[in-house]
Parts: structure tokens; C-alpha cells; sequence
């Protein structure tokens, strides 16, 4: 499924209405009844429920007053309220307004004393409420009116249906203000949004529910570079194994990682790796540690390398013995836990700038370019990066906060920029490509925020670098799915290797879908 930029949602509104001449009242009207249907089955049923209608002055109001009329013809009880200056009502929301009045409903604007108090009563005994107050365009911050309305929502813990994207969550980049409105469900139209998937708006998101709204499929389709990276997605990018497979035709890959007292980072990229389906992984290590890896892994080779501290490997004899591993392998994860001393991270340059294999940095390896990003253009191959918000904040040498500002443009620039996947890992993930596509992925959990995910995530993309041209992709939704899984049987305390463990169940899962 595509993701649509606020911008885009609104050029493809209204191509639907000039080119295919679908009017906006039908959007509206179709946008309505799907909000319409979504409280009924938070509800069960919404006969004789009481159900509050916050609308604002936009075609967002506009939508929850569709609802208001469809959730009254079924027999809830419906009280309205307008918030937002009257002199920007648009001309669909007028429309709604009218027939509702012709309907009986009273409409109740929130300007007097006596209307605030009369919300305040109505919301305590709502069964629910719907959020029609603002739409896809908001930024910044909330007036003062909404922000006490968006409060007085939050207290009641009622179930709230937020329409496109919960009042106060900016679409684009899912920041929030002070306050946003804490949705239970969440109706996105057309496409879903960036502020749906990226904190913290996306935390107020509650269940999201994506609807069309009889949007030609062309134009939710056409020149969008945004993609949701779900099952529907994943199952297109892991051909199933063909029956006269072997180890050396599903992948040889070598693991540089590793160093003294970061041994467990070695350990968990190079299992992912197996796990993930690679036929052959070398795990490269420095030759005082090697004694035990021999103990720790069974599956996984080991190549012991020259050291230039106990347990680090660096210095020219390395390179050579690595650049001979290289010759025999199909891809190259280099970084996990591999020490940052100076000659250390002059050997991962060197490897890096050397080899014509394809290439995953992460960690330690990414630090090697921290402020020298330019010199990952001297690849052979276009690389692939893995980095938390932390360290690409380091590697662009810009600050998280600056980067969360604005976080998809940023990593889309950077990867055309430098010519490089970027695998950005924080509560959602995105794969941005140097031909500026965009990839994120909702999946995973809270419970993940633990030491070794991300050397997993490093293993698992390659571990399918022989198997799919789309192993970013492919590593992100079993990573996810594997720590999802993970979640549900061991919550807040699930470790890295438990994500390991289900990747198989993962690919599994994928195969025969359940």
C-alpha cells in the first residue's frame, strides 16, 4: 500500500474531482459512511447509543457530519458540535450542515460558556465520539479553543474515532504539540500518512482502518514513492526456495564482527544470517576470540584475523586474509560489535572502499564514516547502511532532533545523496533508496528497545542477499514480524535472541500466511 504525503492526499483529491469528476460531496459522503460503520463496530451496535460529533470548519467536519447524518438514520443518538471560525467553513461542510439541520439536529457551536458546559455533559455520557476537528493540513500548534476541546476528549476514555488523522498529529512528519486527540480507531482516507507510523503521532493513532473512499485506484497508485512495507508487499519479495536448491545457491555470506566483550553482537548477526535462510556464513573474528566463538556457535564458521589489541582486528596482514575471504562469499555484513580503536576502523574503510561484493554496514562500521559520509561514495556496489536514529543523526552530522523534524525527507535526500540504502531503525522503520523510493514499516514493538535487535535485523537482511534483490525490505518485514511474534510470548521481557529464534517462524508465517 502506498503512503501519501499530505500534499499528495490533497493533489489527489482533486484530481478525482476535476479529472474523473467525482464531486467532493461523494468523497465526503462515501468518507462518512465509512466512519459511520467503523463506530458501529467499536460499538456492537449504535441504536440508542449516544454518540458526540466534533466537527471543525474543514472538509474534515465536513466528513464527521456525513457520519453524524448515517449514524442517526441508525438510530444512535447523535449531538454535534462546531468548533473553528465560521467564515473558513467550506462549502461541502455548509452542505452537511444544512441537511442535518434538516434533519432536526441541533448543532451546537462551541463560543459561549453554556455551550462548553453542554459538550462537557454530553461527552460524559457519549458511548463514543467521533473527531472530525482537524484534518491532514494542520501544523504547529493548537489554538487555544481546540486544545481545550482536544483535553477535555482525553479525559473521558471514551472510545474515539479519529477521521484521517487523530486532531493535532501533523501528517507528514507525526509530530504533536502539546496535545493530540488519543484515538481508538483511526479512519485514514485514500492512503494512509507518514504521522500514522512515526512517533509520536503514531501513538495516538489507535487501530488505523484505511478506506478508499471510491478514489480511482490509478491515482492512489500514480507517482507516489512512499509504500507501507506490509504482508501483501513482503509476500512478492521472498521467492519461495526452489526444490533443487543447495547451501552454495542460497548464499555464502561473511560476518566481520565482534570484539572483547562484544562478543554476543558477533553471535546474534551471524545466527541471523543462517536463520534468514543464508546456506554458508563465516563469521570473521579476531584471533583471540576465535576459541570462543568455536564454543558458542556450531552452524557458523569462523576465520580468526590478525589483531592490533587483544580481541581487534585491524592492520595490513587483516585486510589481506579478509580481502581472500571476500573472493568466496556473495555478501559482506561488517560493523556488529566490532570496536572502534584506529585501526580498527581504518580496516573497515579499506575493505569497504576495496571489495565489489555487495556490502552491509552497521554500528561500528557506520561510526568509521561518522562526518565522512562522502567517502561511501567510492563503493563499488551501492551499500547498504543500518543505522538507529542516533547514529545517522552522527553519520549526517545533524541532531536527532533536527532529523525527526523532518525525518522521511531527510533519509530519502541522504540515500540519494551518498548513493546508499539507508535502513533507518527507530519505533517504525524506513528504507529509503538513492532513486528516491520509500519504504516503512509499522511492525515490531516496545518490547525490541533491547540490546541486540539491531545486529538481528543486520543478520537477517544478510542472510537474504542471495535469496531476493530486496533483501532491505524483505529483512524488515521478518524482523519485525519475528519480534512481533516474539512480543506476544515473552512482552516487555523478550531479548534479542528471541527475535532470532522466530525468524524461521517468521519466513514460515510468510510462506502459508497464518
Amino acid at each position: 500500500m502506498k503512503i501519501a504525503l499530505a500534499n499528495q492526499m490533497r493533489e489527489i483529491d482533486k484530481k478525482a474531482i476535476e479529472d474523473f469528476g467525482i464531486s467532493e460531496i461523494v468523497l465526503m459522503e462515501n468518507a462518512g459512511r465509512k466512519v459511520a460503520e467503523v463506530v458501529c463496530q467499536a460499538l456492537g451496535t449504535v441504536s440508542k447509543k449516544s454518540i458526540c460529533i466534533l466537527s471543525g470548519s474543514g472538509n474534515n467536519g465536513g466528513d464527521a457530519l456525513a457520519a453524524a447524518r448515517y449514524l442517526s438514520n441508525l438510530g444512535a443518538r447523535i449531538k454535534v458540535f462546531l468548533i473553528g471560525n465560521k467564515n473558513h467553513r467550506t462549502e461541502s461542510l455548509n452542505v452537511q450542515m444544512k441537511t442535518l439541520r434538516a434533519m432536526g439536529t441541533e448543532l451546537q457551536v462551541l463560543e459561549t460558556d453554556r455551550a462548553w458546559e453542554r459538550l462537557q455533559v454530553t461527552l460524559r455520557f457519549s458511548d463514543a465520539i467521533v473527531d472530525g476537528i482537524l484534518g491532514t493540513g494542520f501544523t504547529g500548534q493548537l489554538r487555544p479553543a481546540v486544545l481545550r476541546l482536544v483535553r477535555l476528549v482525553n479525559s473521558t476514555n471514551k472510545p474515539v474515532i479519529s477521521i484521517d488523522i487523530p486532531s493535532g498529529v501533523e501528517a507528514d512528519s507525526g509530530e504533536v504539540g502539546e496535545s493530540a486527540i488519543n484515538a481508538s480507531f483511526t479512519v485514514t482516507l485514500g492512503l494512509p500518512k507518514f504521522g500514522h507510523y512515526i512517533c509520536p503521532g503514531a501513538s495516538y493513532v489507535g487501530k488505523l482502518i484505511v478506506d478508499d473512499i471510491g478514489i480511482p485506484s490509478q491515482l492512489l497508485n500514480d507517482d507516489i514513492h512512499q509504500t507501507a512495507i506490509d504482508e501483501e508487499l513482503a509476500v512478492t519479495l521472498l521467492p519461495v526456495r526452489p526444490k533443487d536448491s543447495y547451501k552454495g545457491s542460497v548464499g555464502k555470506i561473511l560476518v566481520i564482527a565482534g570484539s572483547r566483550g562484544m562478543t554476543g553482537a558477533a553471535v546474534l548477526a551471524s545466527k541471523a544470517a543462517l536463520k534468514a535462510g543464508a546456506g554458508l556464513v563465516t563469521l570473521a573474528v579476531a584471533e583471540s576470540l576465535n576459541p570462543i566463538f568455536e564454543v558458542k556457535l556450531t552452524e557458523v564458521m569462523t576465520a580468526p584475523l590478525p589483531e592490533v589489541k587483544v580481541g581487534l582486528i585491524g592492520g595490513d596482514k587483516a585486510v589481506s586474509q579478509l580481502l581472500t575471504l571476500v573472493d568466496k562469499v556473495d555478501a559482506i555484513l561488517i560493523g556488529c560489535g566490532l570496536g572502534r580503536e584506529k585501526e580498527t576502523l581504518e580496516t573497515v574503510q579499506k575493505i569497504v572502499e576495496t571489495v565489489d561484493k555487495p556490502l552491509i554496514l552497521d554500528a561500528d562500521a557506520l561510526y568509521a564514516y561518522n562526518g565522512k559520509m562522502e567517502a561511501l561514495k567510492l563503493c563499488k556496489q551501492i551499500p547498504i547502511l543500518t543505522p538507529h536514529l542516533g547514529e545517522l543523526s552522527a553519520l549526517l552530522g545533524i541532531t536527532i532532533e533536527e532529523l525527526r523534524n523532518n525525518l522521511v525527507e531527510i533519509v530519502r535526500n541522504a540515500a540519494k545523496e551518498y548513493r546508499a540504502i539507508i535502513v533507518a531503525k527507530f519505533e517504525s522503520t524506513i528504507v529509503a533508496y538513492p532513486n528516491g523510493e520509500v519504504f516503512i514499516s509499522a511492525l515490531g514493538n516496545e518490547g525490541m528497545a533491547t540490546a541486540g535487535c539491531g545486529d538481528v535485523l543486520a543478520g537477517t537482511i544478510a542472510g537474504l542477499m542471495k535469496q531476493t534483490p530486496f533483501a532491505p525490505i524483505a529483512g524488515v518485514y521478518l524482523h519485525g514480524t519475528a519480534g512481533d511474534m516474539a512480543f506476544a510470548a515473552k512482552s516487555d521481557g523478550l531479548i534479542a535472541s528471541d527475535i532470532l529464534n522466530d525468524l524461521p517462524l517468521a519466513i514460515k508465517k510468510l510462506r502459508i500466511g497464518c
